[in-house]
């Protein structure tokens, strides 16, 4: 048999290509989920943005393990959510809560040289916040790092063409923000972000039990109630579930039966906020393509946009075309997975 010198066999080739070192990865640093893609793979993880801290301040686990035990630590543990409404309000879990979630992507895939990492941020982030999220990036070992805003990225994953000269918009509603954004020409011409989503919901659900129905819950199963039975309009037949927490008077747990009318009734303020929004984005927008965007429509992105009914409650009251992304959870990162693999063309949307 004759070898050819220099000539590498099939099992080389695809052992080199299963070895090909991963530099570039997407963070969708999320106030709810963070959420990692590296070029080439796909999304690698989606886990809670939740740490458990030790008593020396240590951080004892991350993700899916440390939102289990919100709500249920002991004195010496607690488990905390280093990023409200956007943005990182805890700078040193923070970190390392970013450190943990990137070394669980290198332990997974083969990084010889520190990655190059696009950061997803709010559009609606202050200077010091900014600095915040890069600050934490290095430290978890990133060689560069671009930023791009929230909901160019959740419109690049939707599949809208922003670099046309084409009026879209785009609501992408995540845990602690949501942020409002009309497109084109790769530039946002009107924009609106609130500190209004799903925290917020979650919240006012937690109050609403807490007046009306004299029953103390904690935000896990708030989230759990919206998910189950929240809606933003009537359903044909309002649906009930039992939800446990304790009595304020007897101080004794206690089981109520919640129907999805008196949540509709504890998220509409919020609702309601979210929609001032985006009007306020559509009376920014320049008449021609406000035309454009009366013939496309509007898509949502975001957790937020899972909630039923949202999408007819803004046709509703906007009169313009609604339609919910098919993976409104991923559209964050999917798009920032596609600025990463041709950088010089979505430049013009990335901050350093």
């Amino acid at each position: 048999m004759t070898m050819v010198l220099g000539a590498p066999s099939a099992l080389a080739r695809k052992q080199t290509r299963f070895w090909r070192p991963a530099t570039d990865i997407a963070v969708d640093l999320g106030t709810a989920n963070t959420l990692v893609l590296v070029r080439g793979k796909g999304v690698v993880l989606n886990e809670p943005s939740v740490a458990a801290v030790g008593p020396a301040g240590e951080v004892v686990g991350v993700g899916l393990a440390a939102k289990r035990m919100l709500g249920r630590t002991p004195a010496a543990i607690r488990a905390v959510r280093p990023l409200k409404e956007g943005v990182i309000a805890d700078f040193q879990i923070a970190e390392q809560l970013l450190r943990r979630f990137m070394e669980m992507v290198l332990h997974r895939h083969v990084f010889r040289v520190k990655p190059t990492v696009v950061v997803c941020v709010p559009s609606c982030i202050t200077e010091v916040e900014r600095r915040a999220v890069r600050d934490a990036a290095r430290s978890a070992g990133v060689k560069r790092l671009f930023m791009v805003s929230e909901p160019i990225a959740a419109a690049i994953g939707a599949g809208l063409p922003i670099d046309q000269p084409i009026g879209n918009i785009v609501v992408d509603i995540g845990g602690g923000t949501t942020d409002v954004a009309v497109t084109t020409m790769n530039g946002v011409i009107a924009d609106a972000s609130i500190r209004v989503a799903g925290d917020a919901l979650d919240q006012a659900i937690v109050q609403y039990l807490r007046k009306h129905y004299n029953l103390l819950i904690g935000e896990p199963t708030a989230e759990l109630v919206k998910i189950s039975i929240g809606s933003a309009v009537p359903f044909e037949q309002e649906i009930t579930m039992p939800v446990k927490g304790r009595d304020l008077i007897s101080g004794l747990p206690r089981t109520v039966t919640v129907d999805s009318a008196a949540i509709r009734e504890a998220m509409r303020e919020g609702l309601q906020r979210i929609l001032e929004a985006v009007r306020k984005a559509l009376e920014l927008t320049p008449p021609e393509l406000a035309n454009d965007i009366l013939e496309h429509g509007v898509v949502l992105t975001g957790g937020g946009a899972l909630i039923r009914g949202l999408d007819t409650l803004l046709n509703y009251e906007t009169g313009l075309p609604v339609r919910v992304d098919p993976d409104p959870l991923t559209a964050v990162v999917r798009g920032t997975g596609l600025i990463l693999e041709d950088l010089d063309r979505w430049r013009d949307v990335l901050t350093t």
